[in-house]
């Protein structure tokens, strides 16, 4: 039988339903060509509306064909891919219980299908005189439970393939050798490991379309029904995880298309992609984009040329983490918007209104909250400025230096573009370079005032730094050098820190820049003892913790008061209300 008719047994069942036109008188010659016509198709007519006995046998032959390819695709994972990497283990180039949890139990797949399901398929069709699916499917489909365990695998298949590629050369090798190969259809590894996650679904849509086609009094019936239902059961099983396939297939066509390994990440959503336009920082030419964007970045791409089909350059990634978006005006470029991240800024246009509304709507929708659109400015915020990379005003946007104020021209005085803040400025106002933090902190030029306050600003970080690993914090009641003992004989000059936290507690550090304390007096409980007789009327007091009395010394009298006006509230625990007049450091803030 050739594959995709009918034979001609069967549809001599139903030759009489064919019918003309009006004239139900036909003639001799008429009746030979409709002769040679029922030849030429197997024995049924083609009209307009296919019989029932037509659709149920179309439904079987593509059941029949989808298997033949779905067995092609198991041998090549069963009889090529793992046994090439089971070879290569067995050489020492990687572990052999990673080649076996890759392909859990795809070599019992392939023998059922191959040995039973596709024999027992082909025999069924090659003798379609009347349907039979139902008892076909009645003896095999409890055997569909063995996907169960290939399924509840599969993540963890995709991340070993995953590791194991980046690890080991040897292991990436056999597959790209493979992958290469005209069998593979230029599909990879990943590719044809999906197929055994979709197929039992698949067998339970053509299933049910068996069904809906076949009438109810037929003898295959109800062994197609109880069929349904141990295939359903054997479904439940894969439904979880056949969203995950669908995304990684399309992440795995996107990364065919674009060759950048992060596209296949698990934890990746593909969310919408399209052509529109790129407008020129300097002179907003436009150039045709494609665009992908995923819920972590956006990839912008270029076309190249490729006999293998649709394939892209990626010429930026933007990550999604700080990323805005908004409309813009353009008078040479209708339905244009802007999207800023702090890898790169592009201004884009869109084929149309909607096609941008919808895309502003899809970049706000993920990544902002509570506004409609946020909000950008023509100028950085300080904050922003170095970390995230601006929009360039355009060299046809100003006549004069914007820093300087002297006009440009075409010899002396030409445009240059500060990195950091997009300004147009001249030769004279960008001789500064400073590392850009979008920029993965290489040096680019920058203007006058946007050096300044980069510079400053990592002065400031340093001393920020130093301050939160400082005792000297306004988390601080008071903070201070005094010498100190456990009694009088042996002084040591410390930093002195009392903080405002519940208890209170005094920190004695070695120097004031220190993280850890070299002690600890909790404070609460604490008494003030009296002085004793030699050391009344000088800078000296006593705490007394328990049986251990702690001895110190300040540098004057009237910081003597201010200590002891701070301890005698702190060690009953009622600590001042958190502001900036109760922080006393001495002797950086006194």
């Amino acid at each position: 039988m050739e594959d995709g008719k009918i034979p001609t047994g069967y549809g001599s069942k139903f030759s009489c339903q064919w019918s003309g036109n009006e004239n139900s008188h036909k003639e001799s010659e008429d009746d030979q060509s409709e002769e040679e016509k029922r030849r030429e198709t197997g024995g049924i007519f083609h009209k307009d509306e296919e019989s029932t006995e037509q659709k149920l046998y179309q439904i079987a032959n593509e059941l029949l064909q989808t298997e033949k390819a779905y067995v092609a695709r198991l041998h090549l994972l069963d009889q090529v891919f793992c046994l090439r990497l089971t070879e290569e283990a067995g050489r020492g180039s990687f572990p052999p219980e990673v080649i076996r949890n890759i392909f859990s139990n795809i070599s019992s797949i392939y023998s059922f299908h191959s040995q039973f399901l596709l024999p027992d398929l082909e025999n069924c069709i090659n003798h379609w005189w009347s349907p039979g699916l139902g008892k076909v499917w009645l003896q095999h489909a409890p055997f569909l439970r063995m996907y169960a365990d290939y399924v509840r695998n599969f993540d963890q298949a995709m991340e070993l393939v995953r590791t194991w590629t980046e690890r080991s050369s040897a292991f990436r090798n056999i597959i790209q050798d493979i992958q290469n190969q005209e069998v593979c259809g230029s599909l990879t590894m990943q590719h044809h490991m999906l197929e055994p996650v979709q197929r039992v679904p698949r067998y339970e849509m053509l299933l049910r379309d068996y069904l809906k086609k076949l009438p109810k009094d037929d003898p295959d019936y109800d062994l197609a029904q109880k069929s349904l239902q141990t295939i359903s059961m054997a479904a439940t099983h894969s439904n979880s995880a056949i969203q995950k396939a669908e995304s990684l297939k399309r992440l795995l066509e996107i990364y065919e298309m674009v060759g950048e390994e992060e596209v296949v990440n698990p934890t990746n959503e593909f969310l919408r992609e399209g052509r529109l336009l790129k407008l020129a920082a300097r002179n907003a030419s436009a150039m045709e984009r494609h665009l992908f964007l995923f819920n972590n970045f956006l990839l912008c791409c270029t076309h190249k040329f490729s006999l293998l089909g649709q394939r892209f350059t990626v010429r930026c990634r933007i990550g999604v983490d700080g990323m805005q978006v908004q409309q813009t005006t353009n008078e040479d470029h209708p339905y244009s918007f802007q999207v800023s991240g702090k890898e790169k800024t592009l201004e884009l246009q869109a084929s149309s209104e909607q096609d941008r509304d919808e895309w502003i709507k899809v970049l706000a929708y993920f990544y902002t909250s509570k506004q409609k659109y946020p909000v950008m400015h023509a100028h950085f915020k300080t904050k922003e400025l170095g970390r995230r990379a601006p929009r360039w005003i355009r060299d046809n946007e100003v006549s004069m230096c914007m820093k300087c104020q002297e006009p440009f021209n075409a010899l002396t005085r030409r445009r240059h573009h500060c990195r950091a803040c997009g300004c147009v400025v001249c030769w004279k106002c960008s001789d500064n370079k400073v590392a850009l933090e979008y920029d993965s902190n290489k040096l680019n030029k920058v203007c006058k005032s946007c050096y300044s306050i980069l510079t400053s600003r990592r002065g400031e970080k340093r001393r920020t730094l130093e301050s939160e690993t400082s005792p000297v914090s306004s988390h601080n009641l008071m903070s201070g050098f005094l010498q100190y003992g456990d009694n009088t004989k042996t002084w040591q000059r410390m930093w002195c820190v009392v903080t405002r936290t519940e208890p209170p507690v005094l920190h004695l550090y070695a120097a004031p820049q220190d993280v850890r304390p070299l002690s600890t007096i909790p404070l609460l409980g604490c008494i003030m003892e009296e002085l004793p007789q030699e050391f009344r009327g000088q800078a000296y007091f006593c705490l007394r913790h328990w049986k251990t009395t702690h001895s110190f010394v300040c540098d004057g009298l009237d910081l003597k008061e201010r200590w002891l006006a701070v301890l005698k509230v702190a060690v009953t625990g009622r600590i001042p209300a958190s502001t900036t007049s109760d922080v006393i450091n001495y002797p950086f803030n006194y």
